[in-house]
């Protein structure tokens, strides 16, 4: 069960839209002890698991794209549940177009860009999927603007995504 203290929650939308995002996505990964398995999914709704996929799309592809999002083993979570289809409903839009053009790339190579690889394999992979940059960047574009309409979208339905304010 999620539960947040309303002071919490005031604070961390007062301090901006990624603190606000933050602290629900920790309390996610907290519910599951930061490891989720198929063990634990149930813990967690549909709402918070898109905004839990959201924040390792956010995360991974700021710090290296979508190849290094799937290599940490995110992929999977990212592209094979219905992400793109909550961060439209979120108001995502465009967010949710990327996810769909770089899941065709990743159902189509998943094998290859999910082995274990050595770090100048994994390098190297940047190279072997460039069609990821052109992605890459229409999402740094947008980015702050479609986390805004996400952190919007929470606020006005916390109760998809906490279960008790306390």
């Amino acid at each position: 069960m999620i539960q947040i203290d309303e002071d919490k929650l005031l604070a961390a939308y007062t301090r901006g839209m990624d603190e606000f995002l933050k602290l629900l996505t920790d309390t996610y990964l907290d519910c599951v002890n930061n490891d989720l398995s198929a063990e634990n999914m149930d813990k967690l709704n549909g709402y918070q698991h898109a905004l839990l996929a959201y924040r390792f799309l956010q995360e991974e592809v700021n710090h290296g794209g979508f190849v290094q999002l799937i290599q940490n083993g995110y992929g999977g979570y990212v592209f094979d549940n219905p992400t793109a289809k909550a961060l439209k409903l979120f108001g995502a839009l465009e967010t949710a177009k990327i996810i769909y053009k770089a899941a065709e790339i990743y159902r189509a190579h998943r094998e290859e860009l999910e082995r274990e690889t050595t770090d100048d394999e994994f390098m190297a992979m940047y190279a072997d999927f460039e069609e990821f940059d052109e992605l890459e960047e229409a999402y740094f574009l947008i980015e702050e603007e479609e986390t805004a309409c996400i952190a919007r979208f929470v606020k006005k339905n916390i109760e998809d995504f906490v279960d008790s304010i306390r």
